[in-house]
């Protein structure tokens, strides 16, 4: 085989590889890319509408500081209570300070719960378990109210009774 030969059999087995290289970067690169617009996108649609005046910046900085706070107010606790407090009153700060980026992260959270049953049956057993909660509370609230102001008009009537009878 002559010399030329071997050369651009050479140069041609090289560019093969070469190209073979270049297209597996390529195909690396458009996954990158694809993913960080995936990421930025998702990113960008938790931010709330503009037409909602919700601020971002002093609103987080208020729901880090009631997590702080939570934090500080369970320090001697038993360390169940330690984790959780900072989280219901973050929660609770966020739901209460930026309402539409809060409910725009329960969506997305929703969403990854979704792709999981396990998750999501659990998530919604502990939804189902705090409202019971929270309306089992509101009713006892009112059931006391009521038989307070049954005391507290039953304690009216007896002092008017007496001072009636006094007269």
């Amino acid at each position: 085989m002559r010399l030329a030969e071997q050369v651009k059999k050479t140069r041609l087995f090289l560019h093969g590889y070469a190209a073979q290289a270049e297209d597996a970067v390529n195909s690396g690169m458009n996954r990158f890319m694809s993913a960080e617009k995936d990421f930025t996108s998702t990113v960008a649609s938790l931010a709330p509408p503009k037409e909602s005046n919700e601020k971002l910046l002093p609103g987080s900085i208020y729901v880090l500081v009631a997590a702080m706070a939570g934090s500080i107010v369970s320090r001697n606790r038993n360390i169940v209570l330690r984790l959780i407090t900072p989280v219901i009153t973050g929660v609770a700060t966020a739901k209460y300070v930026i309402p539409r980026t809060t409910e725009n992260v329960e969506k997305l959270i929703w969403s990854y719960e979704e792709k999981f049953p396990v998750v999501r049956d659990n998530h919604i057993r502990a939804q189902q378990g705090i409202r019971h909660f929270i309306e089992t509370g509101k009713a006892h609230s009112q059931m006391g109210l009521a038989m307070a102001q049954d005391r507290v008009q039953g304690a009216r009537e007896s002092v008017e009774q007496w001072i009636s009878k006094g007269r």
